[in-house]
């Protein structure tokens, strides 16, 4: 894992976000995303510098649009967010979180999660 995913990590793993289980380096249909949560179908990517050239954005791109078909959402951050803004990852994580909430009613909901938060 890169510093930036191992940082992000630290904010997801022993279900410590809203009782979410988050799995690192999941592998779904071909493709291995850096960390996936499957009550949200939610993945995370955390895009360093190699993400930066013209190939591996097609590849990405690629293998996006193939989860997505599959039902999976997405949500990106660049690894000098995660290294430097965190504050502000965890509330783009956590209003993307809220939105899969308030579209699918039928996702169980864990204990901790504060219903308050879809008013």
């Amino acid at each position: 894992m890169t510093f930036g995913e191992v940082l992000l990590w630290n904010e997801l793993k022993n279900d410590k976000f809203w009782g979410f289980d988050f799995d690192r380096q999941r592998c779904i249909d071909n493709y291995i995303v850096d960390f996936y949560c499957k009550e949200l179908m939610l993945a995370i990517e955390v895009d360093g510098m190699s993400h930066n050239f013209e190939e591996a954005f097609l590849k990405d791109d690629i293998r996006q649009k193939r989860l997505e078909n599959l039902g999976v959402k997405f949500i990106r951050f660049t690894e000098s967010e995660v290294k430097y803004d965190m504050q502000n990852v965890i509330r783009g994580l956590e209003g993307v979180i809220i939105d899969i909430v308030r579209s699918d009613y039928s996702i169980k909901l864990p204990k901790e999660f504060d219903l308050s938060l879809l008013d």
